[in-house]
């Protein structure tokens, strides 16, 4: 199963999980009915006015529950990690133990092809348990416990990531972010419970206050609803959990890691148990059982522990190794680190002290990629990817490695990427810069110029997917500030190329989550037809890129569009470059990112086939696909040659 197949499954689940959610309402409704007939009306059994007032009330506060919790959660993620406790690890931290995770998610993200997600950490957690959440790449977190970051070695915390990315990567977060919103709904029964029970009022008698009463029946009613919470946690959530152990494994190569991850667990106390009130409403979200206990094996969110370590270490005789927490350290109260650039005014702070050198830039030369390699790695990133990304980030300078980790340093990579090479205009650029963000920006940007400029084409997306993490500590007003000065650098020179709108698109698109008010991700497009013009568009522009001959990229069109024009039963012509203007080609890819992930599929097979007329794809070509496909949210890892 590819990952196209993966997305169109996990949307599939959601109709069950929904199936599942009307089971569970009507039989509450029953079970209410009950209630209200034996202590309100006990002489007719049956009463058609009170079961449809019971249908109501019962609805109005399951839905209003499940909304208002789906809008608590609607930023994705960070909204689930802050919910659990989790501290958003600063990206600048100098604690060997937060550091060697953040290193982990950083390889991780970059093998994977997507931005790095927030990393946020449960620090008054002992338990060695993790998670993922969001509805898209775009918004994902990663969390994890203090006690995983202090008891298990870098290569167990690895296969706990990676378990955790393959989450992130088979769709599974949004589907784990509707089911709490689901589950709270169905809980809220017993909070409505608890509330009615201390009401008071009545003079005894005929004329007793019911309340109370109906507060203690709807109390047991919420542990039915509780009961219907944890069984559909549980039908969505436990073979995935196997799933997610054995893309682990693929993914490092390494059974060891994941598998000693899971002796630890069975050897620690507390185990994978959180202490989070919350815990609860996101078991089916946690690497192991985050509650501590299971109602039988129909109910647990998680297999048994030592039929996952079997599944990995056949060998495993089920003895456990004693585990315990170290002695807390003297910290300094725990805190992350701050930027090593200090905190200044908006809107930017000023460039401190903090080392700058360059560590010897290593040039990865790409070598060209076959057009028919592209898509069966989107999704599913290898060992090889992994060292791939490893490579890449370490071949970054020390100026660019630190400047990522701040906005201050993170926004100017990006306006240094979009720096012209042409002197008058780039002149213009910086003049720009310095008049709207004051001259330590501008210093900032010519600092760092000098290491992005030689950068090869296949690393500026992943040193963009690294900057989003400093990016994510701009403030709001700040944030608009970056996307209008990004905006007048990439139109200021009047001709704004492919390559350029990608890079602005691709950053633009992984923080607008963190900063505007969240978009539904809704599909809207099931079918290739409607969507052909606009197919039509990117193909256009992608011919272009490479092609100056008309002729190469009439060839270069044409076999990308065979197959869509097959499949779609529509005729599809190349466009003049008049008509694929760059706002054109963001209106179609806007458009594009609505449809079904099969169409998107299709889609991005055929671009690789276009920019590929020659058999194979070129550095600069492989990244403009790369970009194009992180904005479909397809995130494809780095081209291996």
């Amino acid at each position: 199963m590819d990952f196209f197949e993966r997305q169109d499954k996990a949307r599939r689940n959601t109709a069950r999980l929904v199936a599942y959610f009307a089971l569970a309402v009507v039989f509450l409704i029953v079970t209410v009915y009950a209630v209200f007939i034996l202590l309100v009306s006990r002489k007719d059994p049956w009463n058609p006015e009170i079961l449809l007032w019971v249908s109501l009330g019962t609805l109005a506060v399951i839905i209003i529950g499940s909304l208002t919790k789906t809008a608590e959660l609607a930023r994705g993620g960070s909204a689930v990690a802050e919910m659990l406790g989790g501290e958003l690890l600063n990206p600048n931290t100098t604690d060997p133990d937060e550091r060697k995770l953040l290193n982990v998610v950083e390889e991780m993200a970059l093998a994977s092809g997507m931005q790095v997600p927030a990393v946020y950490l449960l620090r008054h957690e002992p338990g060695i348990n993790a998670f993922a959440a969001g509805h898209t790449t775009n918004d994902a977190a990663i969390g994890v416990t203090r006690g995983c970051i202090q008891l298990l070695d870098r290569d167990e915390l690895q296969g706990v990531i990676a378990h955790e990315f393959s989450h992130i990567l088979n769709g599974d977060m949004r589907l784990n972010v509707r089911l709490i919103g689901i589950v709270f709904g169905i809980m809220c029964l017993a909070l409505i419970g608890r509330i009615l029970i201390h009401m008071r009022g009545g003079s005894g008698g005929k004329n007793q206050n019911p309340l109370p009463l109906i507060g203690l029946a709807l109390i047991l009613i919420g542990g039915i609803g509780v009961f219907f919470g944890r069984l559909i946690q549980a039908a969505v959530s436990r073979q995935r959990e196997f799933l997610a152990d054995s893309a682990a494994v693929q993914f490092t190569r390494n059974p060891d890691g994941i598998a000693g991850a899971l002796k630890k667990i069975g050897g620690l106390a507390q185990g994978s148990q959180l202490k989070s009130a919350h815990a609860a409403e996101a078991g089916h979200l946690f690497f192991g059982n985050g509650l501590g206990f299971s109602l039988g094996g129909a109910f647990a969110t998680h297999p048994p522990l030592t039929q996952r370590i079997k599944a990995i270490d056949p060998s495993f005789d089920g003895s456990y190794p004693a585990v315990a927490l170290p002695e807390p350290a003297d910290r300094t109260g725990g805190a992350p680190a701050r930027s090593r650039r200090g905190v200044f005014p908006f809107p930017f702070p000023q460039p401190g002290t903090a080392p700058g050198g360059s560590a010897g830039f290593t040039s990865l030369s790409a070598a060209p990629v076959i057009a028919q390699s592209v898509l069966p790695h989107t999704g599913t990133p290898s060992t090889a990817h992994l060292r791939k990304a490893a490579e890449i980030r370490d071949a970054l300078s020390l100026s660019l490695q630190d400047a990522t980790r701040d906005a201050f340093g993170a926004s100017a990579i990006i306006y240094a990427l979009l720096l012209s090479d042409e002197h008058p205009v780039r002149e213009r650029q910086l003049e720009f810069v310095s008049r709207k963000l004051g001259a330590p920006a501008r210093t900032e940007v010519l600092k760092l110029e000098p290491d992005v400029g030689e950068l090869p084409a296949d690393h500026r997306l992943p040193l963009i997917d690294l900057a989003v993490s400093g990016l994510r500590e701009l403030s709001p007003s700040q944030y608009f500030a970056f996307k209008q000065t990004v905006d007048e650098l990439v139109r200021m020179d009047g001709a704004i190329d492919l390559f350029e709108y990608a890079l602005q698109s691709v950053v633009m698109h992984h923080l607008a989550p963190q900063f505007e008010p969240p978009q539904p991700q809704i599909i809207q497009f099931y079918a290739l037809k409607p969507l052909i013009p606009d197919i039509a568009v990117v193909l256009s522009a992608l011919a272009g890129v490479g092609h100056t001959n008309p002729a190469h990229a009439q060839s270069a069109f044409a076999r990308g569009a065979a197959e869509i024009i097959r499949a779609a039963g529509a005729p599809m012509v190349l466009l003049d470059k008049s008509r694929c203007t760059l706002d054109r080609v963001d209106a179609s890819l806007r458009r594009l990112g609505k449809a079904a992930p099969q169409i998107k599929k299709n889609v991005l097979h055929a671009g690789a086939l276009t920019v590929a007329a020659d058999g194979k794809i070129e550095s600069r070509e492989a990244e403009l696909l790369r970009a194009i496909a992180s904005i479909l949210d397809c995130p494809l890892p780095p081209f291996l040659g």
